[in-house]
């Protein structure tokens, strides 16, 4: 083992690498659970999806103060918004707007647990919005995307 200290070079990559570890992760993640949000016993469509969100909606509304109008139009954006920013954090489009567009998403999903007192699923968001403010501190590491945040 050297005593010699870390090099700025060996830094950078290791910060490379960490980012593009959290990019997959959140990217994917978010992906997936917008894709799920059209899936109903093995079979996706339009159909499903609003059925699923509508179905989400009554719950939160019936189990919480927040009025119907508000959460049927943030379900039936949802799988939309999840599967967009899912796509662009993990192709690096934008990364640091899609980065923050998914943290404010992970933060309302958040709210809507809370205010049904859902707190397991709190916590597992609470992760997401933990490892997303991670990325953020990081982006400048970002190194491989199809379109940078500085053009």
């Amino acid at each position: 083992m050297s005593n010699q200290p870390e090099t700025s070079v060996s830094n950078g990559r290791d910060a490379t690498t960490a980012f593009l570890f959290l990019r997959l992760f959140l990217g994917l993640r978010a992906l997936l659970a917008g894709v799920e949000k059209f899936e109903s016993g093995g079979n996706y469509s339009f159909e499903i999806y609003y059925r699923n969100m509508a179905r989400m909606a009554n719950g939160i509304t019936s189990a919480s103060f927040m009025p119907l109008w508000a959460t049927k139009t943030f379900a039936f954006l949802l799988g939309y918004l999840l599967v967009a920013l899912g796509a662009a954090v993990l192709l690096g489009v934008k990364t640091r707007l899609a980065l923050t567009g998914l943290g404010l998403l992970w933060v309302s999903l958040s709210f809507g647990l809370m205010a049904v007192q859902e707190n397991e699923g709190v916590a597992w968001l609470g992760v997401y919005v933990g490892l997303n403010a991670a990325a953020l501190l990081l982006v400048r590491h970002n190194r491989f995307s199809l379109w940078s945040d500085r053009s």
